[in-house]
């Protein structure tokens, strides 16, 4: 038996076996969900929505700063260019 007779082979059986437990209603499982431990993707997912959340907060935590305060403090800053502006030509 060559080495293309022994995978086509092994597929073979694999498709059979897929065929006999899905026929009998063997559900595939893990073994952490035969022991009963809850799944790790419940807790991933939590870990991720609670990241997803704090993200949303800080998205809009900045977007308020730019849209609210991004004009004002631009305002700020040519209002103190001026002022120095206007200093350098008291002094000259």
């Amino acid at each position: 038996m060559n080495q293309y007779e022994f995978v086509i082979a092994l597929v073979v059986i694999v498709f059979a076996f897929t065929i006999i437990r899905h026929r009998l209603g063997i559900p595939a499982r893990s073994m952490r969900q035969m022991r009963g431990d809850p799944p790790a993707d419940d807790r991933e997912n939590e870990r991720l929505r609670g990241q997803v959340g704090q993200l949303q907060e800080r998205i809009k935590v900045l977007e308020r700063i730019v849209t609210d305060r991004g004009a004002e403090t631009a305002a700020q800053i040519e209002a103190l260019r001026d002022r120095d502006r206007i200093s350098e030509e008291d002094q000259a």
